[in-house]
């Protein structure tokens, strides 16, 4: 059943994942701004809407010609009051009731203005079929004369009709609000209520474009901050993959180490021996067997060889470093090829004065064995001449680079891709170690080796170093 069960997939469920947690995060906080912003903002309205009707009833009071009655207007609005029973005059009182209820009805942007005493009788309105209907049952009413302040709310057009003292003079045609705004008499009790309901179009206009703006901005942080978590995962799952794959790596070359040193060590003795018979053999001189044995000395020393390599491959890189001269490391390397360079006729491009004259971080035994590998499989590559080009450039101000190319046969990409994997090779006659045991020992100099190659065009391989600090 474990052997069924799929891999744990980190990108896809991360990314399903955040997608669901930031857009979440994103609705849930375009709702609580754009609520705030919106009840704000109709708090504000409501405020507006409260002091100026509050101020208009200051202002109808001073002008009423009241004497030294003291009354408040909230409290003689109600036509149930008698002007005897306030001890005013019937013309100071009615002209001080109309000029209040003109304002009301003049008011800007007001679909409908009425004036409830506190049990719900309709005092006045601006639609005359409601004036003495009487609605005890309004809840919010009830809630202005508890708190003793104005509320205020907006609702959709399609709310309408909610309420049935909802009877508007004009019909709205999107946004409503509606206000309630309580007058006090001179004991701070509530004698009476004033009902707007309104369409500020400015108002509603800044609504919208602030609603439109909070979601647009709430889904655009959600979507750069899911985009964000989406790249540091993608670099995250890249490099655990990569970390997974060196550790896989590791692994086998520890134990192709293992095994390969145990091959090496119990194959070097052996063909010491075969190979000391060999001779002994070829000096007797028997000319029948003499080609025979020249062909076993010949297989031993390539077995020989191999055992070398194996050896070297198993073996732990040292972690020495050392400034070494880049130009007199390829200078000795190319000298050590020289007869093998002549007897094919490779032409050498190689100028070691136009090289920067700069020392890297390396190791000069182990340069050495990196320089003769790389050259070696060139020249391998070049059995009846070529071009052998040997370049040293600096990329970056605290890297070098050296190219060696060939005009060989090149690789396919296929062979391209198994380049570094140990045991595989295109030689015959090869072990497949060689590029293996260069890749580890750049990049334990802390640089890099690229190969560049395509089929019968030949090669380049660039092996980039760290320029030693200048004391």
């Amino acid at each position: 059943m474990d052997g069924n069960r799929k891999p744990f997939n980190l990108r896809r469920w991360f990314s399903i994942v955040s997608l669901l947690v930031t857009g979440g995060a994103a609705i849930v906080s375009g709702a609580i701004l754009s609520n705030f912003f919106v009840s704000e903002a109709i708090k504000r309205d409501a405020m507006l809407t409260t002091q100026f009707i509050q101020s208009i009833a200051e202002i109808e009071l001073r002008h009423g010609r009241f004497g030294l009655v003291q009354v408040s207007l909230g409290g003689i609005l109600d036509s149930r009051i008698t002007a005897a029973e306030l001890h005013i005059e019937e013309e100071n009182l009615a002209r001080a009731r109309q000029e209040f209820f003109d304002h009301l009805r003049l008011m800007p942007e007001a679909l409908l203005a009425t004036v409830f005493a506190p049990d719900g009788f309709v005092i006045w309105s601006a639609n005359a079929t409601l004036i003495g209907k009487s609605f005890p049952d309004n809840r919010d009413l009830k809630e202005v004369i508890k708190r003793k302040e104005g509320i205020a709310g907006g609702h959709l057009k399609s709310s309408v009709g909610g309420k049935v003292e909802q009877q508007f003079v004009r019909y709205p045609e999107d946004i409503y609000i509606e206000n309630y705004v309580p007058l006090l008499d001179r004991e701070g009790k509530v004698v009476s209520i004033v009902e707007i309901y309104k369409e500020p179009r400015d108002l509603i206009y800044s609504l919208k474009r602030g609603y439109l703006l909070i979601w647009l901005a709430a889904l655009l942080s959600g979507a750069a901050i899911y985009l964000c978590l989406h790249w540091i995962i993608i670099r995250a799952a890249r490099q655990i993959d990569a970390q997974q794959r060196e550790i896989v790596d590791n692994k086998t070359l520890v134990a192709l180490g293992e095994m390969s040193s145990a091959v090496a060590h119990g194959l070097r003795n052996p063909l010491a021996s075969i190979r000391s018979s060999a001779e002994v053999a070829l000096e007797v001189g028997d000319p029948a067997t003499a080609k025979n044995l020249n062909d076993i000395v010949t297989q031993v020393d390539r077995l020989s060889t191999w055992v070398r390599e194996l050896l070297q491959f198993s073996k732990p890189i040292s972690e020495e470093r050392e400034a070494v001269k880049i130009d007199m490391a390829l200078d000795n390397a190319l000298s050590t090829y020289e007869v093998q360079i002549r007897r094919a006729g490779i032409e050498v491009d190689w100028t070691p004065e136009a090289a920067p004259a700069v020392e890297v971080h390396a190791n000069g035994p182990l340069l050495e064995q990196v320089l003769n590998s790389v050259l070696s499989n060139a020249l391998e590559a070049m059995p009846r001449g070529g071009r052998l080009g040997v370049l040293v450039e600096a990329t970056e101000r605290d890297r070098v680079t050296v190219k060696i190319s060939d005009t060989g046969c090149g690789m396919s990409a296929k062979q391209l891709e198994m380049a570094f994997k140990p045991f595989h090779t295109t030689k015959r006659g090869g072990l497949g170690v060689g590029l293996v045991l260069v890749k580890r020992i750049m990049e334990r100099f802390g640089g890099a080796v690229v190969l560049d190659s395509r089929e019968q065009a030949g090669t380049t391989v660039s092996l980039t170093f760290k320029v030693a600090e200048q004391e």
